[in-house]
């Protein structure tokens, strides 16, 4: 067998190349997002502000519950009271400088009438700050038949 060695076509390679190398730029880029993060100096936003030390002063605010039992009965602040007792009290309250929270939670088996009635009472009242308590209670409830 004859020793010969393949030349490669010399015009075969006076095309322009197609591909580009990609591997320097990407270094170069690397270089220069380090240096800006090395030069560029973390921007520090500061407002001075002069707070008070020891203790907040904070009191809870007055609050007052109206609760209705599985009998009916109005409670306002766990005393027994008739549905005018409770008008005259929540109209008392709601003339004070700071009117207080108004709590309502009724028993799960409470009348939904009677409910219903006593919040319109409430409404009518004048209380401005009002809450229902304990309605996590009932998520699950059911008509019992």
């Amino acid at each position: 067998m004859p020793n010969t060695v393949r030349r490669p076509n010399l015009f075969a390679s006076r095309r322009p190349m197609s591909e580009m190398n990609v591997t320097r730029l990407i270094d170069v880029l690397l270089v220069l997002i380090i240096m800006l993060i090395v030069v560029v100096p973390i921007a520090t936003h500061k407002t001075e502000v002069d707070l008070p030390s020891g203790p907040t002063g904070f009191a809870d605010p007055v609050s007052n519950t109206v609760y209705i039992d599985n009998q009916g009965q109005l409670f306002w602040n766990g005393a027994i009271v008739t549905r005018e007792q409770l008008r005259a009290n929540i109209e008392m309250a709601s003339t004070m400088p700071e009117q207080p929270l108004l709590r309502f939670e009724p028993d799960g088996l409470a009348s939904y009438d009677l409910s219903a009635k006593t919040i319109a009472l409430i409404k009518d009242s004048g209380a401005e700050s009002f809450a229902f308590i304990g309605n996590h209670r009932h998520r699950d409830f059911e008509r019992s038949r």
